[in-house]
């Protein structure tokens, strides 16, 4: 399942107008706000799809049916531009655990690039509701790598949600290609139609990372 909140017209799309804006994208504090925002209205949105049941809630009055939801959550976010987008996951989901991947892009002298894993942080991940975070998703190959590393790690989550900010058109099929259907929701704020050679979404963002916490060496 593909949703792409962009077609509600929220308030999700002025923070993403602001992190497309080069005049306003070289606020860093601004752009890491504005990425932390947009993970918070779609932890919103994704926990409209979890499990819940009921439970008896004491007040200092009486006694209240709620509504609760049951999923173990862990969130998992692709370093370094996935940590303000992690962070807006976890003021909603303030009871989740985390786990964290290192990948980059390797460019060979043609310009060709492999992405490598060079670190896995999580915990057991088996049976539970797996949220990968990465505010870009353009060839998709990281999300892949990412999701074997953490189940290599911690086991098959029961449950998996992918959240990006912005998504190609050809890093969604390959998600949808490479990873396990059963139980994957995709979840994003827009999708942008187009790539450059060195697999760039355009017209996206830019380089989240460099943008987020400056250019990288």
């Amino acid at each position: 399942m593909v949703n792409i909140l962009d077609h509600e017209k929220t308030l999700l799309n002025t923070f993403l107008s602001e992190l497309r804006d080069v005049n306003i994208q070289s606020d860093s504090m601004r752009f890491r706000r504005n990425l932390e925002r947009a993970g918070e209205v779609m932890a919103y949105e994704i926990s409209k799809k979890l499990t819940y049941a009921n439970r008896m809630v004491e007040t200092p009055l009486g006694e209240a049916e709620m509504s609760l939801p049951t999923d173990e959550i862990v969130i998992a976010s692709i370093l370094r531009a996935g940590i303000p987008f992690h962070q807006g996951f976890l003021n909603y989901f303030d009871r989740a655990k985390s786990a964290f991947v290192s990948a980059y892009r390797r460019y060979g002298k043609d310009g060709n690039f492999k992405v490598k894993v060079e670190y896995t942080s999580s915990i057991v991940i088996e049976g539970k509701t797996l949220i990968l975070v990465d505010p870009m998703i353009a060839t998709g190959a990281s999300i892949e790598l990412a999701y074997h590393a953490l189940v290599e790690k911690g086991g098959k989550p029961a449950k998996m949600h992918i959240a990006t900010v912005i998504a190609s058109d050809e890093g969604i099929e390959y998600v949808k290609k490479h990873l396990p259907k059963r139980g994957l929701s995709i979840w994003a704020a827009a999708v942008d139609h187009e790539l450059t050679v060195r697999s760039f979404v355009v017209p996206g963002i830019g380089d989240v990372g460099d943008l987020a916490y400056g250019e990288k060496l």
